[in-house]
């Protein structure tokens, strides 16, 4: 019997999905193509702002990512990941218009603190305006015992939200240094780990300087692509993904 096909739906933003891909990749353990899990990547950039819409008023991006994962369910997916935080406020709705299961990112991140050793207790959170506000994290986390730190309004306005914009502009160089110092503020607050709940901070955090931070940054590319790997082989790997 053929493996399940992973259905990733990117574009939110392009970086962001793509690298999915490439994290998929490069966490499976395989020796040769073959051994590869295979997956379906629908990238759709006109997706309306997902913060705009939360936060503003702006157009709903429900209709065009349901599109989205009209095109996946035909391309045979047998599971649905969405590489982008702020898409999952409207995770039920998603779900309940498919039959594809829908690997949560917030539950990857949660297997991703388990599996550096943080079971509970106080986290750092960093994410765009809309998913911290309307509290994806915060209520999904608590009811593993987790509390959350996020950063204060003017740091989200003066420091998180142009860095994310520079992420998605490309510059990934010029949004690691006030991202990194986003982290170790919330580190001397008292978070044990953070956690990256916007896909395009983890694109900036992950050269030399984070490296030698000593800091926990959980990684939610890179969680989700493992929930992916645990859906496809779960006898060989814990499976983080929630029905």
């Amino acid at each position: 019997m053929a493996e399940p096909i992973i259905g990733v739906l990117g574009g939110m933003g392009p970086l962001a999905g793509a690298d999915f891909v490439a994290r998929l990749t490069l966490d499976t353990p395989a020796a040769r193509d073959q051994e590869h899990l295979r997956c379906v990547l629908w990238s759709d950039p006109t997706v309306p702002d997902r913060t705009e819409a939360a936060l503003a008023g702006g157009p709903s991006p429900l209709p065009a990512i349901l599109a989205g994962v009209r095109v996946l369910e035909a391309a045979g997916a047998s599971c649905l990941a969405i590489p982008c935080n702020t898409a999952h406020l409207w995770a039920d709705e998603i779900a309940a218009a498919t039959r594809l299961p829908l690997l949560h990112i917030v539950d990857a991140a949660a297997a991703a603190l388990a599996a550096a050793g943080v079971s509970g207790g106080t986290i750092g959170l960093m994410g765009t305006a809309a998913t911290l506000r309307l509290g994806l994290y915060q209520k999904r986390l608590a009811e593993r015992g987790f509390a959350c730190l996020v950063p204060e309004e003017a740091e989200m306005r003066e420091v998180v939200t142009p860095a994310i914009a520079r992420i998605k502009a490309n510059d990934l160089d010029g949004a690691t240094e006030p991202l990194l110092g986003m982290a170790r503020r919330l580190a001397d607050r008292g978070a044990a780990a953070v956690v990256l709940g916007c896909t395009e901070i983890p694109l900036a955090l992950r050269g030399p300087e984070a490296r030698r931070s000593g800091l926990v940054l959980i990684d939610t590319i890179d969680a989700l692509a493992r929930a992916a790997i645990a859906f496809a082989r779960p006898r060989q790997t814990r499976s983080c993904v929630r029905g």
